[in-house]
């Protein structure tokens, strides 16, 4: 993926090689909603600011231009049609996760738990604000 996610090092060894993370926090949040199947636009962003507990609103102008650039990547695609729309969604597109974009997002994953994990190995997990005091 070209702007979405800017290589700024080498992928760990085993990684996959289609990845260069790291993703940017909309690309990689629609990318969660969407491994859970199948959503539409509005779906996503609710979906998004659920497992977020408030703290990321996704707009409709950030969630359908990166949608746009996304679909461009292959990391999603458009779903194909509902056999019988609940009325009102027959214009909703519905989109999904595609086989890349399900190894981007996993490569992601281990990427932030590596990091993650170093953190907290350096005292930085847990209660905020605990940082060591300066020397």
């Amino acid at each position: 993926m070209k702007a979405d996610h800017p290589s700024q090092s080498s992928p760990p060894p085993g990684a996959d090689p289609d990845f260069a993370g790291p993703l940017t926090p909309a690309v990689y949040q629609i990318l969660v909603a969407l491994a859970e199947g199948e959503k539409h636009g509005y779906a996503i962003m609710k979906d998004v600011m659920e497992t977020t507990d408030g703290a990321v609103r996704m707009g409709p102008g950030t969630l359908y231009g990166t949608l746009k650039r996304m679909l461009e990547a292959g990391l999603i695609a458009e779903a194909g049609e509902r056999p019988d729309p609940e009325p009102g969604e027959e214009r909703r597109r519905y989109y999904k996760l595609t086989a890349q974009g399900g190894r981007v997002a996993t490569a992601e994953t281990e990427r932030m738990a590596r990091i993650v994990r170093a953190a907290t190995r350096r005292g930085l997990g847990g209660r905020r604000g605990a940082f060591p005091s300066p020397a």
